[in-house]
């Protein structure tokens, strides 16, 4: 594997703000605005944003962000750290019902957005909050910053909201601690180095969006956060800006696959990287045609648990749909149902243990039971790990292999959807008696939104409830398709019996012209 010939990182955590201290002082550390921003620079900026913070809020407060890849975006995860307070970003793709939800849940005391962001909530979604607007922070800039904090690692760092199977989204709780080590050991298995350049294309509230900026700092590299439009636009930036790492979802890969490269765009590029759903063999094979020379890194991770493993780019040619093995400080076991560990190519259910592993979710102790559990008797690493929900194999070479969700949840364009939360809008509009939303397959999505709905006496057509649920759901979360029956099947349980949906759905999909 490719991490053996390099020595594992350090896997002593540091308070999170030191990744600012990472690289050298002159070196490059951020481009954002058009402007370059060096280590000294971003030092001195999440120091003096610190000091604004510390001295607007108490020690552990939450701090929520609305924000595009702005300056101050990218700033927040480390200087609410340095500050002693907690980070909860909010997806800018997020609209109003999502945004209050988050607010009231994690108890958030202040709101940093943009002018537009705040306009669109009401006074009662704001909660406990107060706001600031982004344009009026300049200010701040010119106040004495605070140094390198002491916290200890365990201490609260994040709530990176996350949407499970059932349920409105969860806050996973990240300690310095999870996010200092998923720094480190992303930049040690991706071999960044000091004269990389991380175009950070994903959502900064994501996960693996927010290491882009982490992962790229733990190296002394640069990040270059850009909000795109179209594709081609991020052909562009990788060309003007010679960016060589470059991370992406599988909708997206598809587009630039698609894309006419000219050599000097691709000229930069050492390393492609995919989160956000499972690359298939067709994907894989077009990306090896495209950039033959590029490091190609196929990844899987659950938020809470940051990331559990990768795929030797050595290996994706002759293995192209495995998941691969566990990263730096990440301990996966595949477990039968009843606990014991997985013999070689049977399916069981992925395991993460080790330091990676969150604190639980917040606030929310019966879900967090159902997840987070004392580490399994076969685990070497002790305290806590997490049931993943996804099934795996491992070959007889080590190598795991992605089968399927238990849960139903659904995973589309490289977003995490809680069918409940879709259900919830569609019912709210009037337009419908009850539904259910599944995920079925897509070549593009990864999975495509069904709703299978009752309508009300003198519903409208689909296009009419999609239009009212647009007005609550950004378009990651509305359904592809809608199918309208006069009840909905019910199990046992009296509950709404989404296996026979989805068979009965799956085959429709299958039949031709369907």
């Amino acid at each position: 594997m490719i991490a053996t010939d390099v020595p594992l990182p350090d896997p002593t955590p540091r308070p999170l703000d030191h990744l600012a201290l990472c690289g050298a002082d002159d070196a490059p550390a951020l481009v954002v605005g058009g402007q370059t921003m060096d280590y000294a620079a971003l030092n001195r900026r999440i120091g003096q944003l610190a000091a604004w913070l510390a001295s607007e809020q108490e020690t552990g407060a939450r701090v929520a962000s609305w924000l595009p890849k702005g300056e101050l975006a990218c700033l927040l995860p480390l200087a609410t750290a340095r500050a002693g307070l907690v980070h909860v970003p909010i997806n800018p793709l997020l609209k109003r019902a999502q945004v209050a939800h988050i607010l009231a849940d994690s108890g958030a005391t202040l709101l940093l957005a943009n002018a537009e962001r705040l306009h669109a909530l009401e006074a009662a979604d704001f909660g406990p909050a107060d706001c600031a607007c982004d344009t009026d922070l300049a200010a701040l800039f010119d106040i004495e910053p605070l140094p390198p904090s002491d916290l200890a690692t365990d201490t609260l760092a994040a709530l990176l909201y996350t949407s499970g199977s059932t349920g409105l989204p969860k806050g996973v709780m990240l300690s310095h601690a999870n996010l200092w080590l998923g720094a480190i050991s992303v930049a040690h298995y991706l071999r960044l180095r000091s004269d990389d350049r991380v175009l950070a294309v994903l959502p900064l509230a994501f996960d693996y969006g927010q290491n882009q900026l982490l992962s790229a700092w733990a190296a002394g590299a640069c990040a270059v956060p850009h909000d795109y439009l179209l594709p081609r636009d991020v052909l562009r930036v990788v060309e003007r800006q010679g960016i060589t790492t470059l991370a992406g979802v599988p909708p997206l890969w598809r587009q630039l696959a698609a894309l006419d490269w000219p050599p000097a765009a691709r000229a930069s590029l050492r390393r492609l990287t995919n989160s956000g759903g499972a690359l298939d063999e067709p994907l894989v094979r077009g990306l090896r045609a495209r950039f033959p020379n590029v490091d190609l890194y196929a990844m899987y991770g659950l938020t809470e648990a940051f990331r559990s493993t990768f795929l030797d780019p050595a290996l994706i040619d002759a293995q192209p749909t495995s998941i691969g093995t566990a990263i730096p400080f990440a301990e996966v076991l595949v477990l039968r149902d009843d606990g014991t560990p997985a013999g070689v190519d049977e399916e069981g259910e992925l395991v993460h243990a080790g330091a990676l592993v969150a604190q639980g979710y917040w606030r929310d102790p019966v879900r967090s039971a159902e997840r987070f559990r004392p580490a399994p008797a076969a685990a070497r690493h002790g305290g806590q790990a997490v049931w993943s929900g996804d099934r795996v194999r491992r070959d007889a070479q080590g190598l795991l292999h992605f089968v399927g969700r238990r849960d139903a949840m659904i995973k589309t364009a490289g977003n995490r959807v809680s069918p409940e939360e879709i259900e919830q809008a569609a019912r709210a509009t009037a337009l419908v008696g009850d539904a259910a939303a599944i995920g079925l397959p897509h070549a593009d999505l990864g999975q495509a939104i069904h709703l299978i709905a009752t309508p009300l006496a003198g519903a409208g057509p689909t296009a009419a409830l999609l239009a009212a649920m647009a007005r609550d759901l950004p378009g990651f979360m509305l359904p592809r398709v809608v199918h309208w029956r006069d009840a909905l099947p019910i199990n046992a349980n009296g509950k709404v019996d989404r296996a026979a949906i989805y068979r009965e759905l799956s085959a429709l999909a299958d039949k031709p012209g369907a």
